[in-house]
């Protein structure tokens, strides 16, 4: 007898991880097919919280996980990317998006399992050749996979309902919801996938009971674990926001209130709602339909949690903010603002966010050309120290992003695609770096020039004034080109960068005739050529970033960042 246990806890447990194996290939392959138009998905995220909850519910149809969604929608609260109205609404509809899986279940696909899985493995290990057809078989495997698991558990339940113990610990949990609850609660919780529970749900409440006819559990037993399943995926939202911003943990418990109290509320018109859904779902015997059932039930409970709590979303943000009081304190400059390695899966968004750093480096070069001209012009000894101070925060915080860039490139949803726009990330993060080596130069030569009280003609000050300028201007049109994807400005920085080496050429020869007319000391001449061309290498480097934009790497999410701005 104890071996017929062992037999069947072990092959529920085989059954559930070939689920969740299969449930991760398939979001995989998913992520890898949908490629770009992930971003189009959330360039529904604007502050419309209705456009919010349709935004969560197709990144979670596609990631095929709330989980998942959820631990994003975490990460970009954190970094300051989305507001927190507008992460609920997103969370809200992530809870709607994995009702999906629920519904394929029910449908009876898995009838038709081995059929996805032997056409997915023609397609993914046979097809090689075309990445498209590969990342779709990969899906379609990881489908079939999927519902292998499933058959696989339901087979194995069926012994049970011949077992008077397991039928009477049925009858118990009918009769008192909170114990479906608990359960359900305990069972996402130690699997951390509220499809997976809700799988092994389904399975065991199609499973007849001892009568040969009628569920083991009934609808009304299972909509109690049901709602503890939907509690027990909030964990993965706890866990996320451990060791992140305040704005991060109050959308995490956020998350914890929607579903504890529409579970608080639903639980007690538990006899009504399955009556409705009775109603609602297809008609046929119990062990039949009620998988449909269960699945109609989920999505029900998630659609009217929303409706509910979505014109009160400012109530929401005012309890948790009363939960969870403060302010988030500021960072240290050399700490990262917005990697996330939570996210580093999901390729597309963990790459935004990357860019959004790049881009926050960009701004600390762009400070010390500023500032070295300070220092150089105007003697400013100040100025010297606080370039030389910028320069170990770019370099600490680039080594960071290109450790952050190098994870995604190590992960398994990117494509050939988007490894070459990370490749081409990387390039930029190494150009940022040398601008702030070009500026550090300049400063070491400033400080120089004050020290041996070099004094340098007005006409010799006002050239290096022109070429301080020009880069500048290349500086700030090949930041705005890498954020917002404009190839025209792009071609506007190749084009500056051909001018700044003609105004090196220009300057040196102006400088030479100086020499020769003897109006300039030969002692000025080393520093003032270094300067000059230090100036034309920051212009390179613009040169190299502005030609990765016109190669389509850029990665702005216009929703998220017009969102920023007007929320």
């Amino acid at each position: 007898m104890s071996s017929e246990i062992f037999k069947i806890i072990i092959t529920l447990f085989g059954g559930l991880a070939l689920f969740i194996y299969g449930m991760n290939l398939m979001s995989d392959g998913l992520q890898k097919a949908a490629g770009e138009k992930m971003k189009k998905i959330l360039a529904l995220l604007t502050s419309n919280p209705v456009f919010g909850v349709l935004a969560g519910a197709m990144t979670t149809a596609v990631l095929q996980s709330s989980s998942a969604t959820t631990v994003m929608v975490i990460g970009f609260v954190s970094a300051g990317l989305m507001k927190l109205p507008q992460a609920i609404s997103v969370i809200m509809g992530a809870n709607i998006g994995t009702t999906i899986t629920a519904q394929l279940i029910a449908f009876k696909v898995g009838d038709y399992a081995w059929i996805f899985v032997f056409v997915g493995f023609i397609m993914y290990f046979l097809i090689k050749d075309r990445e498209k057809v590969k990342n779709t078989g990969q899906a379609i495997f990881g489908f079939g996979m999927l519902f292998v698991g499933i058959n696989t558990m339901g087979d194995i339940m069926k012994p049970l309902a011949t077992s008077d113990v397991f039928a009477s610990m049925m009858l118990h949990m009918q009769n008192t919801p909170v114990i479906g609850v608990l359960v359900g609660t305990l069972m996402t919780v130690v699997v951390q996938s509220s499809s997976a529970t809700i799988a092994v749900l389904q399975n065991l409440a199609s499973t007849a009971g001892p009568d040969g006819v009628h569920s083991i559990i009934g609808l009304q037993g299972a909509i109690p674990v049901l709602f503890g399943d939907n509690i027990g995926t909030t964990i993965t939202a706890i866990l996320a926001s451990i060791g992140a911003s305040i704005s991060a943990k109050r959308a995490a418990l956020s998350h914890v209130i929607f579903n504890l109290s529409g579970t608080l509320v639903f639980i007690w018109f538990i006899p009504y709602i399955a009556k409705f859904i009775e109603f609602v779902s297809p008609k046929g015997p119990e062990t039949d339909v009620i998988a449909r059932q269960i699945a109609n039930t989920h999505l029900f409970f998630n659609v009217t949690n929303t409706l509910i709590w979505l014109p009160m979303i400012w109530l929401l943000v005012k309890i948790v903010t009363k939960i969870i009081p403060g302010d988030d304190s500021e960072k240290l400059a050399s700490e990262p603002v917005y990697l996330d390695f939570k996210i580093i899966d999901q390729s597309i968004f963990a790459t935004h966010l990357a860019t959004k750093e790049l881009l926050r480096i960009s701004g600390f070069a762009y400070n010390m050309l500023i500032t070295a001209k300070k220092a150089f012009l105007g003697s400013d000894m100040s100025a010297v120290k606080d370039v030389m101070k910028t320069e170990e925060t770019v370099n600490s915080l680039q080594e960071k992003t290109v450790n952050y860039l190098a994870s995604i490139m190590s992960s398994e949803s990117i494509t050939e695609v988007q490894k070459e726009k990370v490749s081409g990330l990387l390039h930029v993060a190494a150009d940022i770096e040398h601008i702030g080596d070009h500026c550090k130069n300049i400063v070491e030569f400033a400080e120089e020039k004050t020290k041996n009280k070099y004094d340098f003609s007005d006409t010799a000050l006002a050239e290096i004034y022109e070429c301080f300028d020009q880069a500048r201007r290349m500086m700030n049109d090949t930041m705005t080109s890498l954020e917002n994807g404009d190839k025209d400005m792009a071609v506007s920085v190749l084009q500056q960068e051909k001018e700044m080496n003609k105004t090196e050429i220009r300057l040196r020869k102006k400088h030479m005739q100086r020499l020769y007319d003897k109006t300039c000391s030969p002692a000025f001449t080393v520093i003032y050529t270094d300067v000059i061309h230090n100036l034309e290498k920051i212009g390179d480097c613009c040169n190299n970033i502005a030609e990765t934009v016109l190669e389509d790497v850029n990665y702005r999410l216009r929703s998220i960042d017009e969102a920023e701005k007007t929320s």
